[in-house]
């Protein structure tokens, strides 16, 4: 081979080398970062003062803090449903809590829904969840059926922390309620025996993966569903010795429980800081859904809590960066989804979705490089099946009945004007109102009653 024909082999070499790394920083690595029941003036780029998340405040800081993300549902299974599969939740029967019954095959997020995992491996993404479930505790929903490659964490909707509390070798030993918050923590398929706090666990299971995926050069998602601080409340000493000043001792623990969860979320900025993936990873963090009524969270101006079809059980903290492509430091104030995480990173990746079942979320990039200045959501809907309870957003036009009381009508709040939605303005609004339930109606004739047996009404562990 002569001079001119070896040089022109090594440019062309060099060109496809840079064609590759092009292609590959087209498909963003994923990180997903969920807490449990956290109020929404319990993050630092909320307001709070008295728990420092300087950690969860970077996400914010070196990309976009969402003052108006909310969840599809004010309770942790049903918002999560639509969380993984960016789809309202009820459009498959999710309506509520699925029964923790092992045994159980329709008892969980049904197998012809595609989760985010799924739809990513179509693209060549290695996927993980560490952390809560809550998808079905039956084999045929075990993450590792549903697009996950990798699981840390356990199946059920909650968990004691404390290592020296878990007892049970699996949930065929439960013979109560709330015992399954005592099982082993499950790596993959086998139980695992841990020696540390679970939030750490989490945290260890999440910086290892992401650790392997460096080593290997493969893109990634990870969904890291912390359980903090979701009850039973409980802290070790390391975390509880950072608030000598408060001095409610519950609101202490949930300081202690968030403290944790801000540490892990630094681990994991650190691991794509040191692994050179730092610029091409969307982060996003998120809760479930609204600060509970028993563990001291602080919901800020919202009214309401986890339950409520109220802004203070669906409006989340919510957070997002990605260095590349979305500018540090903004704010961004119109109303947007969870399900909506699911839809830009399905964009990023050009998958086609089945038109069976069509994603109810959008892409968020437009909307965050100042490409589009429309509002991301014509309307955004909730329905609570067993309680014949409704919410519908248009703009900031809110129509919510929160309860299955007898005088359950729809009041009109502008959350605009008031965030603590106590003036109804229904009255002096009727065809707005009337208009707002129209919507609310044609987009509930395509729901689902609920498909499976609920956590609390389903004693299963019973012969």
């Amino acid at each position: 081979m002569n001079k001119f024909a070896l040089l022109s082999c090594l440019l062309l070499g060099l060109l496809a080398c840079k064609t590759e790394k092009t292609t590959s920083k087209q498909q963003p690595n994923l990180i997903m970062i969920m807490t449990d029941d956290m109020g929404y003036a319990d993050v630092g780029f909320n307001g709070c003062t008295d728990i420092p998340t300087p950690n969860i405040d970077k996400i914010a800081d070196q990309g976009v803090r969402f003052t108006q993300g909310y969840v599809t549902f004010p309770v942790c299974g049903p918002s999560r449903a639509g969380f993984l599969t960016g789809r309202y939740q009820d459009r498959f029967g999710f309506t509520t809590n699925p029964s923790i019954d092992p045994n159980n095959p329709i008892s969980g997020l049904p197998v012809e829904e595609e989760t985010m995992a799924q739809v990513l491996r179509k693209a060549g993404y290695k996927n993980a969840i560490v952390g809560k479930w809550h998808m079905g505790t039956h084999p045929n929903f075990h993450p590792l059926e549903r697009g996950f490659d990798y699981f840390y964490g356990f199946l059920s909707g909650g968990h004691n922390y404390f290592h020296d509390e878990l007892y049970l070798n699996d949930l065929s030993e439960v013979t109560k309620k709330w015992e399954w918050y005592r099982t082993k923590i499950i790596e993959n398929r086998e139980k695992v025996e841990t020696d540390d706090y679970l939030t750490d666990e989490l945290s260890d299971a999440a910086v290892n993966f992401i650790n392997q995926k460096v080593d290997k050069s493969e893109h990634f998602m990870l969904y890291l569903a912390y359980n903090a601080p979701h009850t039973p409340l409980q802290a070790t000493e390391k975390y509880l010795s950072r608030f000598p000043n408060i001095e409610d001792k519950k609101r202490k623990t949930y300081a202690a429980m968030v403290s944790a969860v801000d540490d892990g979320v630094g681990r994991v900025l650190k691991a794509l800081q040191d692994g050179g993936i730092n610029d091409n990873t969307i982060v996003v963090f998120l809760s479930d859904n609204g600060g509970a009524h028993n563990n001291a969270s602080d919901n800020g101006p919202l009214r309401g809590l986890k339950g409520d079809l109220f802004e203070g059980g669906i409006r989340v903290p919510f957070a997002m960066r990605w260095p590349a492509v979305i500018r540090a430091g903004q704010t961004y104030d119109k109303a947007i989804s969870s399900m909506d995480v699911m839809a830009t990173i399905v964009a990023q990746n050009n998958i086609e979705i089945s038109a069976e079942r069509p994603l109810d979320g959008v892409d968020l990039i437009p909307y965050l490089t100042g490409e589009s200045k429309e509002e991301p959501h014509d309307y955004l809907f909730w329905r609570k099946w067993e309680q014949n309870a409704m919410a519908i957003r248009q703009g900031m036009n809110k129509l919510v009945a929160n309860n299955n009381q007898d005088n359950n009508a729809p009041e009109l709040y502008n959350i605009e004007n008031e965030l603590n939605e106590q003036t109804n303005i229904k009255a002096e609004n009727e065809e707005l109102s009337n208009h707002l339930l129209e919507e609310w109606e044609k987009w509930n004739a395509q729901l689902k009653d609920r498909v499976f047996p609920t956590l609390g009404g389903d004693e299963w562990w019973i012969d």
